[in-house]
């Protein structure tokens, strides 16, 4: 069969998504047109200016938030960034004062933005612990509480797993940094305590309502809701001080210097306004669709395992590790066959470490190197779904001929765990070969 003619199958929305026309729509006169700079006096600068404070106010509506209150960024990476290290720089002098080393609190399954600036953190002496998870990935609260110190400024956990789905209980996690905070400020403790949300897999399927959730930093992504990539936005909430981490101009309230970039800002507030509004219906579709195919898989091909909570998880992820093979091998197997899916993460694709999200899950080192993430989108039809299930169980059992482990579910390990790290299958994809 030829490139052209082969079916293609995209399942990885989590990934990316296609930008949504009328998203596309709305960015065009911002190109060549409306081309000013939005800090400029003139006409042009201020129809740009217009359309910033335009999108920021419709972004700010759907968070229930003011306009103050939000933040443009290039991406959510950045926004991150900025309120992880905005607020360790803005607490310096309050832990000097209180002679205290500082303490950040993480999930043990965060985005690996996260995880890597928690290890930045660390090499300047502020401590970080990892609340634990329990086997469907939900955050147990109460041990999270446990964690939490005199000198703790920041918790971060993000709304949804961009890896196997799960859904946090965050306004669960509010009212403790609520109860910590109340604690401080009778005890004459000023050190502020922030809890920080990634929100970037959750927008445009889950509830955005920043006053309900009770977060006080919250990050949305326009990437994954059909809007165009380079843009994010920061909630901020009124009252809680970070330092900027980009010096130059004044833009964003002085917290994020740049010239601001028009389009993408305004079309990522047209995706999230369509996104909102299609929420219900859309949720609906992939609901059914998800069971659907979490049914097949886990009756159709032996050994295989759902990973995430069963209900508690994001309408369009389906993450299963499938006993004896290698997650990357299956990959490349499947895009031979024009099917697009991913082991996790996309932002670590290109590494062969074993996802830290099904280790915290409790599962052993096998189980994390064969899991496989199916996210589905708007185009994803239920003949899309029949026709992986055409191609996967082949590819399993083909994987699972040349693997040298054989585990059963429930077992816990295996006596060689270093054969299947060196397994090597070769597999042969749209004319290369791939070790």
């Amino acid at each position: 069969m030829s490139k052209d003619a082969m079916r293609h199958v995209y399942l990885d929305y989590a990934g990316g998504t296609p930008i949504d026309p009328r998203a596309k729509l709305a960015m065009e006169p911002y190109w060549e047109v409306e081309f000013g700079n939005p800090a400029a006096l003139y006409h042009a600068g201020r129809v740009a200016k217009d359309a910033i404070d335009n999108a920021r106010k419709s972004i700010a509506q759907v968070l229930n938030a003011s306009d103050a209150e939000i933040i443009f960024t290039a991406s959510s990476t950045e926004a991150d960034n900025l309120a992880f290290f905005g607020a360790a720089r803005a607490v310096k002098s309050h832990l000097q004062q209180m002679n205290a080393k500082g303490h950040v609190i993480i999930s043990a399954i965060e985005h690996h933005v996260m995880i890597n600036s928690a290890e930045a953190l660390k090499k300047d002496g502020i401590d970080v612990s990892l609340a634990p998870v329990d086997k469907n990935g939900i955050v147990e609260v109460r041990e999270l509480e446990k964690l939490v110190r005199p000198d703790t400024f920041f918790v971060s956990v993000m709304y949804a797993n961009n890896e196997i789905g799960t859904i946090q209980p965050l306004a669960e996690i509010a009212k403790v940094v609520r109860c910590a905070r109340e604690e401080r400020k009778q005890a004459g403790n000023v050190l502020p305590i922030h809890f920080h949300s990634d929100a970037a897999q959750a927008a445009g399927a889950l509830d955005l309502d920043v006053q309900k959730l009770g977060v006080d930093l919250f990050v949305i992504s326009s990437s994954k809701i059909y809007g165009p990539r380079g843009v994010a936005a920061l909630f901020i909430r009124r009252g809680v001080r970070i330092s900027p981490v980009v010096y130059g101009g004044m833009q964003e309230g002085n917290l994020r210097s740049g010239t601001e970039n028009v389009p993408v800002i305004v079309g990522f507030a047209k995706a999230l306004e369509i996104a909102e509004r299609m929420k219900g219906s859309e949720n609906a579709r992939l609901l059914e669709l998800r069971d659907y195919f979490i049914k097949r898989l886990t009756t159709e091909i032996p050994k295989t395992i759902l990973n995430g909570h069963p209900i508690d998880r994001l309408p369009n992820n389906v993450n299963a590790t499938f006993l004896d093979i290698e997650g990357e091998a299956a990959v490349l197997y499947l895009d031979a066959e024009g099917i697009a899916i991913s082991t996790g993460s996309a932002c670590t694709s290109t590494t062969l470490d074993p996802s830290h999200v099904i280790i915290a899950l409790g599962r052993p080192y096998e189980h994390a190197h064969g899991s496989l993430r199916f996210t589905l989108g708007r185009s994803t039809t239920k003949d899309d779904l029949d026709y992986v299930m055409q191609v996967l169980p082949r590819v399993v059992a083909r994987l699972r001929q040349i693997s040298p482990v054989n585990m059963e579910v429930g077992q816990d390990h295996i006596s060689h765990p270093e054969a299947f790290a060196g397994q090597g299958a070769k597999v042969k994809a749209r004319g290369k070969t791939y070790k």
